[in-house]
């Protein structure tokens, strides 16, 4: 992000220094990683200073007047908002967009407006809180008139004490959508439906594979492509490189939020055969001595299994999965999902996993012992790295996971298996 502002002229001040008030700015707009106790932030509120939040922010100074197309989920936000900016993009619509992450199609994370001006803004609408004055979900700040709720599962353990808690979240997103606005909702999911129970006042389409739903799809052999299906009837076929369920239920969540805006299944489709998903989703690091290295930000034990089972279904039988797992986010550290990691790896063929438990306060190694010896966890990233190049063959797939930089771990395979 450093990167990306400096590229963008913008001066970065490092540390949070009380003194910093001297540069007497208009307003602060807190992050929320921002806490009670850091010097600047107690220094702005014991001198009354100006500040609000970078969502509330946003609501009100970009996304004022816009369309805005939110999409939320505790997975597949970033990769089915990049999919719908880029068939807005595609389609002629030259939206806004602020996506946790760089669609490939794009180079970049965010952009006030495309070639000319638009009334449409696609936002990556996320449900962690606000900031340390505002407990509520960023989304809620965002006004959507489509929001796409893609699923909805327990995550971010520090913050949320159950799943009820974030389905109260997301109940007060869909109170914030407007009558004529629409919701596209995962018809799969229990927790959604118990959301959308609580009260619903917009447009709703559902989608995903159980009885009723408005949007499925048929899968064509070897998964490289399907139809997509609209009430009951095919509306066309996309035919892509990406693989794994989720990035076609997040395909059709695109589709049935561009639809809303105006853009014809038909140009969603071929749109997407021209989407090159997104950077650190299943992003080909380097290939040597034919040993492809992957990276991914799969964090949370539902998109492990995803990542890994996706891989596994591109590659069927053909090669081994090396699965290399840093639990790196909260909820991981908290160990609030620990038993569940070794069911997510069941399509890999050896696992290593990085972490000591005193930065987990739990231990890795007990956690994958359902796993038997397949599994191996490491405390040093460079003896981790020897081990998995020890083990790897001619036509192995390493799969590197983390929401982290993970150590450049990903060079440093690269560079090891070229000795």
């Amino acid at each position: 992000m450093s990167t990306q502002l400096e590229a963008q002229g913008i001066e970065l001040i490092q540390g949070y220094g009380p003194e910093q008030v001297s540069l007497n700015p208009d307003l602060y707009v807190v992050g929320n990683v921002m806490t009670r106790g850091n010097p600047l932030i107690e220094e702005i509120l014991n001198r009354g200073l100006p500040y609000v939040s970078g969502p509330q922010w946003i609501g009100e100074h970009i996304l004022r007047n816009k369309w805005v197309l939110a999409v939320a989920g505790t997975h597949g936000k970033t990769t089915t908002s990049s999919m719908l900016a880029w068939i807005l993009e595609d389609a002629g619509y030259a939206p806004g967009f602020l996506i946790g992450g760089v669609p490939m199609n794009f180079g970049i994370s965010a952009r006030l407006q495309g070639a000319t001006e638009s009334d449409f803004f696609v936002i990556e609408a996320d449900e962690y809180d606000t900031a340390f004055f505002d407990k509520r979900s960023k989304f809620v700040h965002y006004h959507a008139k489509t929001a796409v709720l893609n699923n909805l599962e327990f995550d971010h353990a520090d913050i949320f004490p159950d799943i009820g808690a974030i389905e109260t979240q997301f109940h007060h997103l869909v109170r914030t959508v407007p009558g004529v606005g629409r919701l596209v909702v995962n018809g799969d999911e229990a927790s959604l439906a118990r959301v959308i129970k609580r009260g619903c006042w917009s447009e709703k389409e559902t989608f995903g594979v159980s009885d009723g739903v408005n949007w499925s799809l048929v899968e064509h052999p070897g998964g490289a492509s399907f139809d997509v299906v609209f009430n009951g009837e095919v509306q066309g076929t996309v035919h892509w490189e990406l693989t794994g369920k989720h990035n076609r239920s997040n395909a059709l969540a695109a589709i049935a939020a561009a639809r809303h805006v105006g853009v014809p299944v038909a140009q969603s489709v071929d749109s997407l055969s021209r989407f090159q998903s997104v950077k650190r989703r299943m992003e080909v690091r380097g290939v040597v001595n034919n040993v492809t290295v992957y990276d991914d930000f799969a964090h949370h034990p539902t998109a492990i299994a995803t990542t890994v089972g996706g891989l596994r279904q591109r590659i069927g039988t053909s090669g081994r999965i090396l699965a290399v797992l840093e639990p790196r986010s909260n909820t991981m550290k908290l160990g609030a999902m620990k038993d569940a990691l070794p069911g997510s790896l069941k399509d890999a063929d050896l696992v290593f996993g990085f972490g000591s438990q005193q930065a987990l306060g739990w231990s890795l190694a007990d956690a994958l012992k359902p796993l038997g010896g397949i599994a191996h966890s490491f405390d040093q990233i460079d003896y981790m790295v020897q081990a998995i190049v020890q083990a790897a063959q001619p036509g192995d797939h390493i799969l590197v996971m983390s929401n982290g930089g993970f150590g450049g771990v990903h060079q440093k395979l690269l560079e090891a298996l070229a000795k």
